[in-house]
């Protein structure tokens, strides 16, 4: 298995470890951004506030285990995410979106931690008109075993369908196990991934490092034992033919493409946010992500 160690970026009053994209891996399936954040708590007064910014060529999904986000984007969406829901942003051709603390939860103090990952549209698709989808919590189809309930985020995984929208062929699930369970890893995938987010646990005997991404074997069932109470990610789809890049918010396979992206960013040719639209984050000199 390769192993994928955590990026840790302190954002003062939460962490963000980063898996994907590494100098190691790109990608593992369509997922190109694999993000960690929390757990966290804000005390009263502050909370999340991610200024409205530019994303072309991909897709983001959001997903919490605690707390709650408010999403605004320039297709003049306005939704509300808490555990266990899901949000899928799909930017295609450009998108502007912004992620903020709601006003109940920031007056209150309020726990925050999740997941946030990125998937590369795929070949023929990078360009589609972008879109919003709210899947809620209950919508999710779960697996209750002997100590085990997977929600299944995206795609078929344990014989359920996920109702969530797939551009290119893709698996994510969300796995609670109490100490001593297992679960058997569904291998039809072209690409897996596995990264414990909470607790320990350990696969086909092999230990596993918390916040870590373990890239599996191609074709080969595994089984997932957890050494306490543990909260697993499993992720991965088809394998990609073109190469994507990556640069800031931006994910294409076209280099010129995301230059292009980068010029209409900086000369305000991005839509604004309803709601929203009085501040922005600025084009970095140096972004911290990119390939």
């Amino acid at each position: 298995m390769l192993v994928v160690t955590p990026t840790s970026h302190d954002l003062g009053m939460f962490e963000v470890r980063r898996t994907l994209p590494s100098k190691a891996r790109i990608m593992v399936g369509p997922f190109i951004f694999v993000d960690q954040f929390g757990p966290a708590h804000f005390d009263v007064g502050q909370g999340m506030d991610v200024r409205p910014h530019p994303h072309i060529n991909l897709a983001t999904v959001t997903y919490l285990f605690e707390g709650a986000i408010d999403h605004r984007d320039s297709l003049g969406t306005y939704a509300t995410i808490r555990p266990g829901a899901l949000n899928l942003m799909t930017a295609g051709k450009g998108i502007v979106h912004s992620e903020r603390t709601p006003a109940a939860e920031r007056s209150a103090g309020s726990p925050i931690s999740g997941m946030q990952t990125w998937l590369a549209l795929p070949d023929g698709k990078e360009e589609i008109d972008p879109a919003f989808e709210h899947v809620a919590a209950e919508e999710l189809p779960q697996i209750d075993g002997d100590g085990v309930v997977a929600r299944v985020i995206m795609g078929s995984l344990w014989g359920v369908t996920a109702p969530t929208t797939q551009h290119a062929e893709t698996i994510y699930a969300d796995i609670a196990m109490e100490a001593g369970a297992s679960l058997l890893i569904d291998a039809q995938a072209d690409e897996r991934g596995i990264l414990v987010a909470m607790g320990s646990a350990s696969l086909d005997g092999q230990a596993l490092e918390t916040h870590s991404l373990y890239i599996l074997q191609p074709g080969v069932p595994m089984t997932l034992r957890a050494s306490t109470d543990a909260r697993v990610m499993l992720l991965g789809g088809e394998a990609f033919k073109t190469p994507r890049h990556v640069w800031w918010n931006f994910v294409s396979s076209s280099r010129d493409r995301i230059n292009q992206a980068k010029d209409y960013w900086r000369a305000g040719r991005f839509p604004l946010v309803p709601g929203d639209d009085k501040e922005s984050i600025p084009i970095p000199e140096i972004p911290l992500t990119r390939s």
